[in-house]
């Protein structure tokens, strides 16, 4: 990580692909900044510490990283009335609406770490409001055809529609 540079290096994961640099914007800098200030109160904030240390029986090694977080992120989303949230349902989350902001499927494949159009595809759920705000841009040019009350259609020509 090099807040500096604003940007996040993943060098583990599952595959070697998963291998990135990823941008971070003013949210995830200005949280990792807190954490810095947190680890540097516990003396935890050398180059080669790690963001979230080992914690065992109150003694945080930063020369650790954490093995799971799974009983404090149950915790913390039952009391804010989320039981069953998963902290994987994040990435799902973050990558719709990537998708739904207009970002190239190149670009959220990079970000994301995905290898295939089918994972990012997965991972993405567009929302029916951001379909729908898609399909009402086709209202305004719905290519020369009106409908009567029937429904029944009249085809117009160019000069038709336009005037």
């Amino acid at each position: 990580m090099d807040l500096f540079k604003q940007v996040l290096n993943i060098h583990r994961s599952k595959k070697e692909s998963g291998q990135r640099t990823i941008p971070l914007n003013g949210d995830a800098v200005a949280a990792l900044a807190r954490l810095w200030e947190r680890a540097q109160v516990f003396g935890a904030a050398e180059p080669q510490h790690y963001v979230f240390p080992a914690c065992e029986n109150l003694h945080i090694d930063p020369t650790r990283h954490q093995k799971t977080w799974r009983s404090a992120w149950r915790s913390l989303t039952k009391a804010a009335g989320l039981k069953g949230f998963r902290f994987h349902d994040l990435r799902h989350q973050a990558v719709t609406e990537l998708s739904e902001s207009g970002a190239s499927d190149a670009t959220i494949m990079a970000i994301a770490g995905h290898m295939s159009r089918r994972m990012m595809e997965h991972y993405s759920h567009v929302r029916m409001a951001a379909k729908r705000e898609a399909l009402e841009g086709l209202e305004s040019g719905l290519m020369g055809v009106s409908l009567d009350m029937t429904g029944a259609g009249s085809a117009k020509t160019v000069s038709e529609v336009a005037n």
